[in-house]
């Protein structure tokens, strides 16, 4: 199993970043794909996560209302577009896979390579 996230960059407060997940060597009809990040000095953070079948969501809270995660079961790929950005923002993005639609870490059983992500104030 491997994931590949892509679509970080750098960023002004205020504007927008798509990341993207890909996900290969098992189909992930019913798998959880979720997205946490890691800013310097600071835990893990969860972001959000989706179903892959049935689209049930849960939205970490600091990010509800500006970040928005959808997925595409033909290629077991999971976005997370990232609306008004800020500074706080910053972290590396990384998608993750589980069983089941948790915000716990330790739940998830594979793990992306992280992108970067910088938003500039």
């Amino acid at each position: 199993v491997q994931l590949q996230a892509f679509g970080g960059g750098l960023v002004q407060a205020g504007g927008s970043l798509r990341l993207s997940c890909a996900a290969s060597g098992r189909r992930f009809s019913s798998r959880v794909m979720g997205w946490f990040r890691q800013a310097p000095g600071k835990e893990r953070e969860y972001v959000a996560a989706i179903v892959f079948a049935g689209g049930g969501i849960i939205y970490g809270d600091s990010v509800k209302g500006r970040f928005t995660i959808s997925r595409d079961n033909a290629k077991n790929t999971v976005s997370l577009q990232m609306n008004s950005l800020k500074p706080e923002d910053t972290a590396v993005y990384y998608c993750a896979v589980s069983s089941v639609l948790t915000t716990a870490p330790e739940s998830y059983d594979y793990w992306g390579q992280g992108t970067q992500v910088t938003v500039s104030s």
